[in-house]
């Protein structure tokens, strides 16, 4: 009696595939299992269910017994031998088999992803470049300036002058493409800043100079790599109305400017609370660039592949956000998720760079022994509801959830890595002032 043969190969570093050929015994007890079955549930005419002949049963549900008995055998055989070989797959298998014959052996093969077995390398030792930012007075005026046009007023202007940078806009226009006008080149009562450039280039600065009422035609040219095609380096015309004029009237930040915030008392209180934000978003943007540096040290000293489907699953949540952007700056949802879809392609280098971090980040803290234990998770937590001014029980059981849990532990055991191949590289440290 035949036994089941089973053979591994590897097609790449990240596909496998498996070849079975199962002994003509097991097929037999199987397909008799599933025509004993649908004897019980079948009705044919003449006979009672459960005493129907196995002849007069292939004559009626042949192929359907034999796709069954297939695919209980494929899905038998292959999730054990996984099981059995300690293999964990990305993907759904892709399988071939030639059918059922009469007392001959069954055969099939699953190709199927994997991670790859690599060594991880060149992660101690490195050498690295640490840049750390010191605020300046310059970025601290650049801030304050933001603040106070945050409490700006809108103002029309009365007096007869033209547009001018800076000035808020109240437009129609209708844009022609090659001699037709497109609806989505269409608008009314458009409020458009001056200078905030979220029109096409060279668009704002012909609106410079208009005065109200006035009617003007705007030619501009749309990037070669704009998102809608039939526009894309296309020269289009714009007949621009401008039917409104407002300009911001900026309060002076001084002791009166304070009366605005509940939690200042003195304009050297928000100063002070300004550079110390400032500060904190210095480090944080030091060091995401610093790990930046570290994590291309290491791919770069790795070669290795990063397996497709994990590559279009990371594309898919990089669409995915920038479709949710979309929406909440205003697009309508048909169109943000048309847009995200026909970016795919570009994301693609963007997502085999996460995978392989993801992949090195994992591997170098299984050669080390790198873990999240309980008293890291607790510690964790403990920050967390600081940071938010939470009760720690909240925010422990935001956790309870096991895959926001797994993500917590994801997310400490990177930090640890990242800590440990900090500790072991040879760091340059560069001192620059101003965020600039």
């Amino acid at each position: 009696m035949s036994e089941l043969s089973v053979k591994l190969e590897d097609i790449s570093q990240v596909k496998k595939k498996m070849s079975f050929e199962v002994p003509w015994a097991s097929v037999k007890d199987e397909l008799d299992n599933v025509y004993r079955d649908i004897s019980k549930k079948a009705k044919i005419k003449g006979f009672r269910p459960g005493k129907i002949p196995r002849k007069v049963l292939e004559n009626y549900f042949k192929a359907d017994a034999e796709g069954e008995a297939i695919t209980n055998i494929v899905n038998k055989y292959y999730w054990q031998e996984l099981d059995d070989r300690g293999i964990v797959t990305l993907s759904r298998p892709e399988i071939e088999q030639t059918g059922l014959k009469e007392n001959s052996d069954f055969s099939f093969c699953a190709t199927f992803e994997t991670e790859p077995a690599f060594e991880p390398q060149g992660y101690e030792g490195l050498e690295l470049e640490k840049v750390n930012v010191s605020v300046s007075e310059e970025d601290i005026e650049k801030r304050l300036k933001e603040i106070r046009k945050m409490f700006a007023t809108m103002q029309d202007v009365t007096e007869d002058r033209p547009a001018v940078m800076g000035d808020f806009v109240t437009i129609d226009f209708a844009g022609t493409l090659d001699g037709e006008a497109l609806p989505e080149l269409k608008s009314e009562n458009f409020l458009l800043e001056l200078g905030s450039k979220k029109f096409i280039p060279g668009y704002e600065e012909q609106i410079v100079g208009m005065k109200n009422g006035e009617i003007k035609d705007v030619h501009v040219t749309f990037p070669s790599d704009y998102h809608e095609k039939k526009m894309a380096g296309k020269d289009v015309t714009f007949n621009v109305t401008l039917k409104g004029l407002k300009e911001q009237k900026l309060p002076e930040i001084d002791e009166d400017f304070i009366k605005n915030f509940d939690k200042y008392n003195t304009l050297e209180d928000l100063k002070n609370d300004v550079k110390k934000t400032m500060e904190e978003q210095c480090r944080r943007q030091s060091d995401s660039q610093f790990k930046d540096r570290i994590m291309e040290a290491i791919v770069a000293a790795n070669a290795f592949e990063a397996p497709p489907s994990l590559i279009e699953r990371q594309i898919f949540y990089m669409m995915d956000d920038t479709q949710k952007r979309m929406k909440s700056a205003g697009m309508d949802e048909k169109n943000a998720m048309e847009l995200s879809f026909r970016m795919h392609d570009q994301f693609k280098q963007d997502a085999e760079k996460t995978v392989k971090s993801f992949l090195l980040i994992k591997k170098i803290s299984e050669k080390e022994a790198i873990t999240a234990t309980d008293e890291d998770i607790d510690n964790h937590i403990k920050e967390l509801a600081e940071i938010h001014h939470t009760d720690y029980e909240v925010v422990k059981n935001a956790y309870a959830n096991e895959e926001r849990m797994n993500s917590l532990k994801s997310e400490i055991i990177q930090k640890k890595v990242f800590d440990f191949i900090e500790q072991r590289a040879n760091i340059k440290t560069v001192e620059k002032v101003g965020m600039a």
